[in-house]
């Protein structure tokens, strides 16, 4: 039987399985160009505020985070290992814990923890490998640190954040290993470490 994690008194929810559990094998190259990570245990939510409530119940959502405020359109405000993404007008993601319980008058909340695989790209050629897949000005005045997109990677919608500590990419599961291998394939070229 699979691993389970109890949420509160009454729910189970199973284990959390990486997309890319094999695919994701160790490379060490000293002079690597490109870091590519799964962060594994993904915790994401995401949070769905209606319009006439949107004011109250994001503060509220980035109260109980420890943010100093709501971010705004395509941004995003961390602290630390806790992130609020908004990635539209009134849909936030909850990176890295789970948001407070709204009113189903002020909004929804769903967990999309198992729906994604998360993969960090880092190092000094990072950007150029994701300017051969997404259509965005990854320079870094038009696509700073808190800035985040939806966008296509091979066709494929994908979410990518520039946090602190390099571009967060968050790909459909069942798209997975087969971007990966993209990001794999694009990286050697400039030198590929996976840790």
């Amino acid at each position: 039987m699979a691993d389970s994690t109890t949420v509160g008194d009454s729910t189970t929810l199973p284990a959390r399985v990486s997309a890319l559990a094999s695919h994701h094998k160790p490379i060490a190259l000293s002079q690597a160009g490109v870091a590519l990570t799964e962060v594994r245990d993904l915790t994401l939510w995401q949070l769905a505020v209606w319009p006439d409530t949107l004011t109250a119940t994001a503060n509220q959502a980035a109260e109980a985070l420890g943010l100093s405020s709501v971010p705004g359109f395509c941004r995003a405000e961390s602290n630390g290992d806790k992130a609020m993404l908004r990635i539209e007008p009134c849909k936030f993601w909850v990176y890295g814990a789970q948001p407070s319980e709204i009113e189903a008058s002020n909004g929804a909340v769903i967990d999309l923890s198992h729906s994604r695989s998360h993969v960090r790209i880092t190092g000094a050629e990072a950007t150029s490998v994701l300017n051969s897949y997404l259509p965005l000005d990854l320079r870094a005045q038009s696509f700073p640190v808190g800035a985040v997109a939806s966008t296509a990677f091979h066709h494929v919608g994908v979410t990518l954040w520039r946090s602190e500590l390099g571009y967060e990419l968050f790909l459909p599961r069942g798209f997975a290993v087969s971007l990966w291998e993209l990001l794999c394939e694009a990286s050697e070229q400039y030198g590929l470490a996976v840790v």
